[in-house]
């Protein structure tokens, strides 16, 4: 390259970068096209002229979101980083930055379903007041119950309503019933039946990821039982969403426990148009992993230590 072709891509990169000028306006100075202008930028970085340093915290996390993404073709992932906080820091971390990214998509739904657990319920505690009284909110699973009744899905569905001050539809139902016989009667139900109906078609879920063998909260609030998670363990189960139980290649394990849940199935699951799941703990990392290469998930919102060992992981 000659000195003089040097000093004009200097000059071109130097009113660009440093300046501020636009590309128009350097080619009105210099008298040549925008392309041209555009190509002289693109090289100027080629050749190591040019560097850009990215000088924020934030950019490692948008860096792991862009690499899940095109790893999983996933609509957006959002990484919160979390390295020198506990679990519970973390938990609370991640409901909150979920609430405050989540909160705009769900400004654009005419229809939200939402399934149960810990980490729903700190979103549900962190969630804005932002009126959307067009909404309509639909639990994906039941949740009757006697205790823990502030994770089910019923009390969520809820308390989101009165904070956007929308609609709101509750399933009358338990989560997990005795048998199959019972789903089935409860299924026929005209009211139960007309909400499940309705989640199969929401415009968005938000749903949690679980592994039954760490920190369950099935097994905490005696969803499931020793003996139901060695029924598990012997039938390959890697983790559940939205209480329905599956295995590595992430098709439902056929176990007795999933036909007794009242509820969506992950294949109606899956063909809902954007299904959000929140994840926090490294226990949940491989059910997450499967979840993702299922394609049983488009929009996560994940910790930094799950994305970094999901990347490093090799397919």
């Amino acid at each position: 390259m000659k000195w003089e072709e040097k000093r004009d891509m200097v000059k071109i990169a130097t009113w660009y970068y440093h300046y501020g000028w636009t590309q128009a306006q350097i080619a009105k100075k210099v008298g040549i096209s925008r392309s041209i202008i555009s190509k002289t930028l693109q090289r100027a970085k080629d050749l190591g002229i040019v560097e850009i340093f990215i000088k924020d915290e934030t950019y490692y996390t948008v860096d792991l979101e862009q690499k899940l993404e095109e790893k999983f073709g996933l609509e957006e992932a959002i990484v919160v980083a979390t390295h020198d906080m506990s679990e519970e820091e973390a938990l609370n971390f991640l409901a909150k930055e979920a609430a405050y990214t989540l909160s705009k998509r769900i400004a654009k739904v005419n229809t939200l379903g939402i399934s149960w657990g810990k980490t729903i319920r700190k979103f549900a505690n962190e969630f804005p007041y932002i009126p959307h009284k067009n909404l309509s909110i639909i639990p994906l699973i039941g949740g009757m119950g006697s205790s823990d009744i502030d994770l089910h899905s019923n009390q969520i569905c809820y308390d989101l309503k009165k904070k956007m001050q929308c609609h709101s539809k509750y399933l009358y139902a338990p989560a997990l019933v005795e048998d199959t016989e019972m789903k089935n009667d409860l299924s026929k139900n005209k009211y139960i039946n007309e909400v499940l109906e309705e989640g199969k078609k929401v415009d968005m879920a938000i749903v949690g990821i679980s592994s039954p063998y760490n920190h369950s909260t099935m097994e905490e609030i005696g969803y499931i039982t020793p003996e139901i998670i060695e029924e598990l363990r012997y039938k390959d189960v890697i983790g559940d969403i939205n209480s329905r139980f599956y295995t590595a290649n992430g098709k439902e394990a056929k176990t007795k426990i999933n036909t007794h849940v009242i509820g969506l199935s992950l294949e109606e699951l899956k063909n809902i148009p954007t299904v959000v799941a929140l994840a926090n703990g490294l226990h949940k990392k491989d059910a997450l992993e499967t979840a993702l290469t299922a394609g049983l998930i488009d929009v996560i919102v994940i910790t930094d230590r799950m994305a970094e060992y999901i990347l490093q992981n090799k397919d």
